[in-house]
């Protein structure tokens, strides 16, 4: 395959799957990783992928929010993962921000149930999941619904989180890196998201190292704002500790 040949197939396959991974291509194409970046590289200065960590994604993912079926369906195991060392954070808390997510969205069904927790979300699917648990005191903030991310909004959500106080609150986000901190596409998606920082005791982001400096259009918090970010091994070791040195504890799991 000549490289304009390849080129062509990697940007085709980073629209069609949203995006490509490097090791996995090069293995798939027998060529080596190195070529691969380079071809990536070169797809890049022609601005049509965007690098992140270990890959590339299409340039105007940025401008386009895939939908919760869709995110759903991506980085399924190292969400369940991260799951896991979520609730590991638990520890005493009872009064928890849940914002919507995909991820957080896992969590709020791997809630233990022998616990009683008062539960504040944002997000139509987790509240639906939530109101038939004996042990959960649930409470849905009110706002304009978004269609792609199915959260509620704006200042009717906002001015409710500027009056609470809880233990923790989990956090999605679009894109996160140590330079521009945490991102999302939207603007009130990204002034809720951070007023859940500033209502909560600790503040826990969940996000797979496929968001790793794939940063969006508005950021709604640094890192030093958060108390831990819970992501997955695809995370290199030197990455997870150029996040620490900008604030949080960060988990690989």
């Amino acid at each position: 395959m000549y490289a304009a040949e390849r080129q062509q197939w990697l940007l085709d396959r980073t629209r069609d799957r949203g995006r490509v991974d490097v090791a996995a291509v090069a293995d798939e194409l027998d060529v080596t990783p190195e070529t691969i970046r380079r071809d990536l590289g070169t797809l890049e200065r022609q601005g049509l992928v965007r690098r992140v960590h270990g890959g590339a994604i299409p340039s105007d993912l940025l401008d386009f929010e895939p939908g919760v079926g869709q995110r759903d369906t991506q980085a399924g195991a190292e969400k369940e993962r991260i799951v896991k060392a979520a609730v590991a954070e638990l520890r005493t808390a009872t009064t928890l921000l849940l914002d919507a997510g995909t991820t957080t969205a896992r969590l709020a069904t791997a809630l233990p149930r022998e616990r009683d927790f008062t539960i504040v979300t944002n997000s139509l699917p987790i509240a639906s999941s939530l109101a038939g648990r004996p042990n959960v005191h649930l409470r849905l903030l009110g706002g304009r619904v978004r269609g792609t991310t199915l959260a509620t909004v704006d200042e009717w959500a906002t001015g409710v989180l500027a009056g609470l106080t809880v233990d923790i609150a989990f956090l999605g986000t679009n894109g996160f890196s140590a330079e521009r901190g945490l991102t999302t596409p939207d603007p009130d998606e990204g002034a809720t998201k951070r007023a859940m920082i500033h209502a909560a005791r600790r503040a826990i982001v969940l996000a797979d190292a496929g968001k790793f400096r794939a940063d969006q259009f508005v950021r709604f918090g640094t890192l030093d704002q958060i108390d831990t970010l819970i992501t997955d091994t695809g995370l290199a070791e030197a990455d997870a500790a150029s996040l620490e040195a900008a604030g949080p504890k960060v988990v690989r799991a």
